[in-house]
């Protein structure tokens, strides 16, 4: 069972009936990106889940660009791409992962602990030399079942309160420039959470995109929150709750289990102005 990273080499091993493959492709300025670059080629046997549709809910300009989607559908959609209990998935995507992470993330949300990210995405399948396919997947439906939850959140209310409470700390996984409100061209309102801590995502990745070694990611966890920091006192987020995912997969490389994501992250506070916003 694999429940945070696979190789390439790994996943081509695997008997195919006893995996389900999730493409996660996507681009924030070009939603139509990931199903075309699907039709081109593929995984062989892999599912194509939209960022948008799949991953995320309807937002109202007041929960975030990429709110949680509702649990009961995505059960459905895993389900009826072959996902039971018993089934190992491994989510890619051909970035820095964030997307699979997400995908990863949902999973655990939802109760699934068979679930892994390919190690280097599509980038480094195509350099492990093994094929891509744009044949459609078969499709063998099964009864995806909620189980109680492996990922744990915080709500806007609860991030609020911290500022007063001091209960956990946010780790904000957006860019440095970001974080400190320069140059933001994605949400209206530029700067960061009051007292959060910022590891940019891109940190937990080599120069040819894939994991560094689970030590170099504690070691550097820990200069960043301290020696002997409680994993369950630290909350993730980001702009909307998709890269805030890649650090959540780090830390648990690193053997950080028991951190929480902010899914409507800055997106969805910044969209109130009575909420402080620091630079």
């Amino acid at each position: 069972m694999y429940t945070t990273l696979i190789t390439p080499e790994q996943l081509s091993s695997l008997p195919p009936a006893e995996v389900v493959v999730l493409d996660c492709r996507f681009q924030l300025d070009n939603p139509d990106y990931g199903p075309a670059a699907y039709e081109q080629g593929h995984l062989p046997g892999a599912h194509y889940l939209h960022l948008d549709y799949h991953l995320s809910s309807s937002k109202n300009g007041r929960n975030g660009r990429h709110p949680l989607p509702d649990g009961q559908r995505l059960a459905v959609d895993l389900g009826a791409i072959g996902v039971d209990a018993a089934t190992q998935v491994v989510a890619y995507d051909d970035g820095s992962s964030q997307y699979a992470a997400r995908a990863w993330w949902l999973l655990r949300w939802l109760g699934h602990d068979k679930a892994a990210v390919l190690d280097g995405g599509l980038k480094a399948w195509l350099a492990a030399g093994l094929p891509l396919d744009q044949a459609p997947p078969a499709r063998r439906s099964r009864r995806f079942a909620i189980r109680p939850s492996l990922a744990a959140t915080v709500d806007v209310d609860a991030v609020l309160a911290n500022l007063q409470t001091q209960a956990f700390t946010v780790v904000d996984a957006r860019s440095n420039e970001r974080f400190h409100g320069i140059g933001e061209t994605i949400d209206p309102v530029a700067g960061h959470i009051p007292g959060a801590a910022n590891r940019f995502f891109m940190n937990n990745l080599d120069a040819e995109q894939r994991y560094k070694p689970a030590a170099q990611l504690r070691a550097e966890w820990e200069a960043l929150l301290g020696q002997g920091f409680d994993p369950a006192a630290i909350v993730h987020q980001c702009g909307s709750g998709v890269t805030a995912c890649q650090n959540l997969l780090s830390m648990e490389i690193a053997g950080f289990s028991g951190s929480r994501l902010y899914p409507g992250s800055w997106s969805e506070w910044c969209s109130d102005p009575a909420r402080p916003v620091a630079r």
